[in-house]
Parts: structure tokens; C-alpha cells; sequence
């Protein structure tokens, strides 16, 4: 029998395991780019603890100025190698959670610092994976919820 925990953690795997590009806005069209493929990988980005994150907003696709809560929103993070990932959520981001993480490479340089916070290896990609959460809505839970969620601890 496996555990509720195993579970989730087989589902937060899964989500690392859609590494999408940070460029989306809309479900239409979208194909996936897998930076990490094997599960090595994955599980140890999934493990991985988190020393500083960065809350970003940058425009709405197709717009070239934001304007308050009309623009996305995510959670840049620094690992212990200084590697740097993406962690936002979208409508049609994801397949199995609408929460994502991307190689920051692969950020537009629209994205803007919006809060800074030191972790110091408190929390792990994981934790903010699982509060990103995976269903996406509109007006209840969306990119702005997710990465405010994801900021506080």
C-alpha cells in the first residue's frame, strides 16, 4: 500500500517533470521542453534546497506593459550550485499540475523583482512546487496566489 506522503511525492515528481518555457501565456499551441529527462535529475531538483527566491511579474503575453494584477507572476529560485529555476503557474502550463519549473535561461528579460527573500536551505523546490499547487483558476488561484504562496515561511 502506498503511503498518502509517497503519493504526493510521486505527484510533485511528476510535476518537476514538466519543464515547460517560461514564454506561455495561453493553453493554445504550447509543446513541452524537457530540460531534465531522467529521474535522477528530477528527484534531485525535487530535493534540492532552496537559499534565495525571487518573486517576479512580467507582461501578459501579447502586452508590453503590466498594469497591477494584469500581468504574471512566479518564483525565481537559487539553489546551493547557483543554478537558477523558474517556478510559476498557468492556465495549460502543466499536464499533470499547472504549477511548473523552468531553467531560468529560459526567462525573457521582461520579468521585473518584485520581493527578495533568503531561505538559507530552509525550504526545498518541492515545497514550492506543492504550494503552487496544480489546479489553476482564474479568480481564485492563479499565477499571483500561487507565487505569494509560495514566498511566505
Amino acid at each position: 500500500m502506498i503511503s498518502c506522503r509517497t503519493t504526493l511525492n510521486l505527484v510533485l515528481l511528476a510535476m518537476l517533470a514538466v519543464l515547460a518555457e517560461s514564454s506561455w501565456g495561453t493553453c493554445n499551441g504550447n509543446s513541452y521542453n524537457y530540460d531534465l529527462s531522467n529521474m535522477s535529475d528530477l528527484r534531485k531538483l525535487y530535493n534540492s534546497e532552496v537559499f534565495e527566491a525571487e518573486r517576479l511579474t512580467r507582461p501578459l503575453d501579447g502586452w508590453s506593459f503590466q498594469y497591477r494584477k494584469f500581468s504574471h507572476s512566479g518564483v525565481r529560485v537559487t539553489l546551493d550550485d547557483d543554478t537558477q529555476w523558474l517556478i510559476h503557474k498557468g492556465d495549460g502550463y502543466g499536464i499533470s499540475s499547472q504549477t511548473v519549473v523552468v531553467d531560468a535561461r529560459h526567462m525573457s528579460g521582461k520579468w521585473k523583482i518584485v520581493e527578495t527573500k533568503d531561505f538559507g536551505g530552509r525550504k526545498t523546490v518541492s515545497d514550492f512546487v506543492e504550494a503552487g499547487g496544480t489546479d489553476y483558476r482564474l479568480m481564485f488561484d492563479n499565477c499571483h496566489h500561487a507565487s505569494c504562496r509560495m514566498m511566505d515561511g
